[in-house]
């Protein structure tokens, strides 16, 4: 779950969406996993082995995907003045209903600021589509673009 992880954008085109993980460096690709039900709601005395420990997993993966994307929204606004967010950014966008090992990401389109010139509203282009998001649900990947040639 750990290698899953994007990690940095792999270009700095507008329309491309893959990103660099860990699985990368250890396996050469990223990891597919296959999808499960949600079984996080369910009585254990009701699941055999297999699906405990598929519960187990789902239940992990909840609690550490909202504490690393929560450690990617660090605010930095009392230490430093910086812009919040630009067109090209690749972020990742937060939706807690997402199966284990899968982000959702997306390139920033367009800013939206407010009054105080800070950018509150942006536009996300996804594989699914143009969205507009407000800036909390959204998590920038720390690095910029690697240059892979």
């Amino acid at each position: 779950m750990l290698n899953s992880r994007p990690l940095v954008p792999l270009s700095s085109d507008l329309d491309d969406l893959n990103v660099l993980t860990p699985s990368h460096v250890l396996i050469g690709r990223s990891i597919t996993s296959i999808v499960e039900p949600d079984l996080t709601n369910l009585n254990e005395n009701r699941l055999d082995n297999w699906q405990k420990i598929t519960k187990i997993i789902q239940l992990i993966w909840k609690r550490w995907s909202v504490d690393y994307l929560n450690s990617l929204q660090q605010r930095n606004k009392w230490h430093f003045e910086k812009k919040n967010a630009k067109i090209g950014d690749m972020v990742i966008i937060k939706e807690h209903n997402l199966p284990s090992c899968q982000w959702s990401l997306g390139r920033i389109n367009n800013i939206y600021p407010g009054k105080d010139s800070k950018v509150r509203v942006v536009e996300v282009k996804t594989t699914r589509g143009i969205f507009k998001r407000p800036i909390s649900k959204l998590c920038i990947l720390p690095i910029e673009t690697v240059c892979v040639k």
